[in-house]
């Protein structure tokens, strides 16, 4: 393809991401984000997907089949937890203004200036061969787009195809500097970055599974067909399954680990997915969008590499470059140019992304820590000096996104060029899982301390070093073979592929391994053995329990009562944020905390609120790390931290007045229970009496009546003797009938007593449950018949016998039968029903009427004694208001329950439930 129409499309590609970007940030600056929604913030972290996955995860499959799956297989069995793991890390960035993985740790471990120094160092030596493989990628695609596919076997360090990658690597530097690096403050969203970091994982998205579909379906005819053939070539055979393509367990596993941990740690990982984090809610749609992404990006990684190696294989294309070569050779020139943008999109997101990454660590934790202790900052001509400072950190970081980048290229043109891209990127994945035991302590672990931190990282670095990058460095024949055979300094204990003469494993697992066993061993060997600092334990606490703390200002400040004069804080701050925001900062600071009235403008000798300190201190991380600002504060402004001694007593006075005040709230707090247990109990005994009261208004009630009319009528016998027959007997009748009311109410107030007092008893015997219900209706039938109710049973055969006592389950049947008689209407349309029903262990005996129902609120009450005697000038009750009380404690005599279903003019339906004799034995 011309190699001016290729030039053309490169540049018109990376100008639209400069739309793109500008576009976003004009829309930023106005307040209408385009990137403040969950959908962009998955796309920019498939940042992920780089050159390596666009190209390499075919090569990779050509040669170890569905070893490749493993590298993608990590960062989604993670996604679920990014809600307890991931989201911890954002609130703990945001709370300290954090902004990369060096800040993370070097802030959690003291601030440390060094060990933030060291994992700088380590990312930037692990990341630059990542980076060179991008630009491999780069200058190969351009390379096959020019020159055609077999040139790509005769790419080396110069002439065109270095030239071409030089000349995309200054672009993508121009592109990252404009977009990424525009101001001091690293904390500010790059929106324009995240927007087209974004737009580049569709295009990379759309261009690989165009060449997928156009291999699968255009090439050959479909998934079957593709799988079929390289089934029958016993070059492709063996890697249908992990075994035979030569994948053990360990590796395996070991390539999981390292997914796990790049998702977590690489640096353009760290800033898309915390430091651009507008929402932490946008995890939750990430969570699933970003494992989908993975699925989709792979679905064509085996048939693209099965079918380069079925039709190029015996050509010695390198398969790396398949994904390109296929639709090349196959005369598809536009979609092998968009397959080839594709692949620009995949890796210049990463380059432009990790840049910006590095540069701020590189600005925040070797530049800045040295600029920051110059003597000058101590002149009197303070706010000069401190902008100053400002712009030496924004200079810095534009100069680092060039230094990274050229020593990206440099490593590119001396070795990367010779290696596979999935070597190169398992390497920088290695190199980064050094950070993984020190973050994990950080988030879950308050022991650990600076000097552990940074003796397990250095020694986990420099075997990463010995037995993963020098051999690296054999092949281009930069150092001499027999350190591979015959190890360092003649040592066969030291050779980087057989550590201490362990053998049998690959060489990334072996690497992996050892480099994780100095690590952990160190970092957890001398925390314990060493004493963390006043600080590193208020890190600690801040890290480990960070969801206590709700906004930047409520972490503890760890600084004197004196702190600093407020003008040279306020200069500080001007000479770094400049005056407006530097305003905004302290008028936030003056809403949250009223009483430090320091921050206004005529306060001229006022000292600084040491929580002012600790928010400058915040604000001043965001610029030029923690580490950077702590040693500004406490150099150039005058504050001297509080000394470990000061500390302890400060804490041991806080302790105890901290104790006291527990205490004193514990005991606040059982006297307040007690007060309200005397109240509900107050309540209940007022409550008790009042329905005592008003049960004994009923009793007496009832006892009246028939006492009133037997009295009454005895009178008049006795007062006229020459009465007829007729009306003495009528009377008598009457007399006799108040008499037997008046003994039954007499035994029903008896009958309760003993439930109540339990001095009632059962004489059980097995029951027929049919010959109860039939005894019971029968003994109702009279009433039935006198309101011409219907009446429906509905008893199966061949019911379990009851263990109970058969006079009082009458009456407790006959008692609901009665109570639904009463219900229901006497004009005819008055239904009762009797349903028994049978459960694994009880019996069931429900009673159903359609009568005028019972509200919900009262289905409780009306099994309470004093229930009917509530109310009494509103409603007259039926009966004694007794029968339901008595009938709920026969039921649970019998170890059942009763209840009830109704609603006003929905009729009742009560239930009964007695165990069966088998469940009883």
């Amino acid at each position: 393809m011309n190699k001016l129409l290729v030039i053309g499309f490169s540049f018109g590609y990376l100008a639209l991401l400069f739309g793109v970007a500008y576009a976003a940030e004009r829309r930023s600056a106005a307040r209408r984000s385009l990137v403040s929604n969950p959908y962009v913030y998955a796309l920019s972290m498939a940042v992920y997907c780089t050159a390596w996955t666009y190209y390499g995860s075919v090569g990779h499959a050509a040669r170890h089949g569905l070893e490749f799956v493993v590298i993608y297989l990590g960062p989604t069995l993670l996604a679920p937890a990014w809600w307890l793991v991931l989201r911890k890390i954002i609130r703990i960035c945001r709370l300290q203004r954090l902004t990369s993985i060096a800040d993370f740790i070097s802030a959690r471990y003291g601030k440390s200036a060094s060990l933030g120094a060291l994992v700088t160092v380590v990312c930037v030596l692990g990341i630059i061969p990542y980076i060179s493989l991008q630009i491999k990628a780069i200058a190969a695609s351009f390379d096959i787009m020019t020159r055609g596919a077999a040139a790509a076997n005769t790419v080396v360090a110069g002439g065109a195809a270095a030239n071409s990658a030089l000349y995309t690597t200054v672009a993508l530097a121009f592109f990252t500097i404009i977009f990424g690096v525009r101001s001091v403050e690293a904390t500010e969203r790059h929106e324009g970055m995240v927007l087209a970091v974004a737009v580049e994982s569709l295009v990379k998205l759309i261009a690989f599974l165009g060449v997928g579909l156009f291999v699968t379906f255009g090439l050959f005819d479909g998934f079957g067909d593709v799988f079929e053939q390289a089934a029958a070539a016993p070059a492709l055979n063996r890697l249908f399954t992990l075994s035979g393509a030569g994948t053990s367990p360990t590796q395996w596993l070991t390539l999981l680990l390292l997914s796990v941990s790049a998702i977590l740690l690489l640096p353009r990982q760290f800033q898309v997915s915390v430091v651009e984090n507008v929402n932490e809610d946008h995890l939750r749609k990430a969570m699933w969008l970003f494992p989908l992404y993975l699925i989709i990006i792979n679905l064509f990684v085996l048939p693209i590499a099965f079918g380069g190696v079925l039709l190029y294989g015996g050509s010695g294309l390198d398969a790396d470059t398949f994904v390109l070569a296929l639709p090349l050779n196959s005369g598809q020139r536009w979609l092998a140019l968009l397959t080839y943008l594709g692949g620009l999109s995949a890796a210049s997101s990463m380059i432009i992304v990790e840049t910006i990454a590095l540069s701020v660590m590189m600005s925040n934790n070797l530049l800045m820590p040295l600029l920051v202790r110059v003597p000058a900052a101590r002149t009197e001509i303070r706010t000069r000096w401190f902008a100053y400072l400002s712009q030496v950190a924004l200079q810095s970081r534009r100069l680092a996104v060039v230094l990274v980048l050229l020593l990206a290229y440099g490593y590119y043109a001396v070795v990367g060029h010779l290696l596979p891209l999935v070597n190169i990127g398992l390497v920088s994945f290695a190199a980064v899982a050094q950070f993984l035991p020190v973050v994990l302590g950080s988030l879950y672990w308050k022991g650990g301390t600076r000097q552990g931190a940074t003796a397990g990282i250095l020694g986990g670095f420099l075997v990463w070093f010995f037995t993963l990058v020098l051999p690296t460095l054999v092949g281009p024949g930069l150092l001499p073979t027999s350190l591979l055979t015959d190890g360092l300094l003649g040592l066969s204990g030291l050779r980087p592929f057989a550590l201490f003469g362990m053998e049998g494993l690959d060489y990334l697992s072996h690497g992996l391994f050892w480099s994780w066993f100095f690590n952990v061993g160190l970092y957890l060997g001398v925390s314990l053995a060493g004493r963390p600092t006043a600080l590193e334990e208020r890190q600690a606490d801040v890290f480990v329990d960070v969801f206590r703390y709700r906004t930047v200002f409520e972490e503890p400040s760890g600084w004197p009562s004196t702190a600093a004069p407020l003008p040279d804080l306020r200069a500080l701050l001007t000479g770094f944020l400049g005056k407006k925001r530097t305003a905004q900062a302290l008028h936030a600071f003056a809403e949250r905390f009223p009483d430090a009235d320091n921050h206004s403008a005529d306060a001229i000798a006022l000292q600084a609120d040491p929580r002012l300190v600790a928010y400058a201190e915040k604000l001043l991380a965001g610029s030029i790390g923690p580490a950077s600002a702590r040693l500004l504060l406490s150099s150039a402004v005058g504050v001297e931290e509080i000394s470990f001694d000061n500390v302890v007593g400060i804490l041991k006075e806080s302790q105890q007045v901290l104790e006291a005040n527990r205490q004193l709230q514990k005991q606040s707090r059982q006297l307040q229970r007690l007060t309200e247990d005397l109240r509900d109990a107050y309540t209940q005994l007022q409550e008790l009496d009042m329905r005592k009261d008003e049960f004994l208004y009923t009793v007496t009630h009832e006892l009246r009546t028939p006492l009133t009319s037997i009295r009454a009528l005895s009178e008049i016998l006795s007062d006229n003797p020459e009465i007829e027959e007729e009306e003495r007997l009528r009377f008598l009748h009457t007399i006799t009938r108040e008499s037997e009311r008046l003994s039954r109410l007499i035994t029903l107030v008896l009958d309760l007593e003993k439930y109540e007092s339990g001095k009632a008893t059962l004489d059980c015997a097995p029951l027929d449950v049919a010959e109860i219900i039939n005894d019971a209706i029968e003994s109702v039938g009279q009433l039935m018949r006198a309101k011409h109710l219907q009446l429906e049973v509905a008893v199966p055969p061949g019911l379990p016998l009851l263990s109970g006592d058969r006079d009082r389950l009458m009456q407790v049947l006959v008692n609901l039968l009665s109570n639904a008689i009463k219900s229901c209407r006497a004009d005819g349309g008055g239904q009762i029903g009797v349903v028994v029903e049978t459960t694994s262990e009880a019996l069931r005996i429900s009673v159903l009427d359609n009568g005028k129902g019972i509200d919900p609120a009262y289905h409780e009450l009306i099994f309470d004694k004093f229930f009917q005697a509530q109310n009494q000038t509103t409603r007259k009750p039926e009966g004694s208001g007794l029968g339901l009380a008595i009938t709920k404690k026969i039921v649970e005599l019998h170890a059942g329950r009763i209840w009830v279903e109704s609603a006003p003019d929905q009729g009742a339906r009560f239930s009964v439930e007695l165990p069966t004799s088998a469940s009883n034995t």
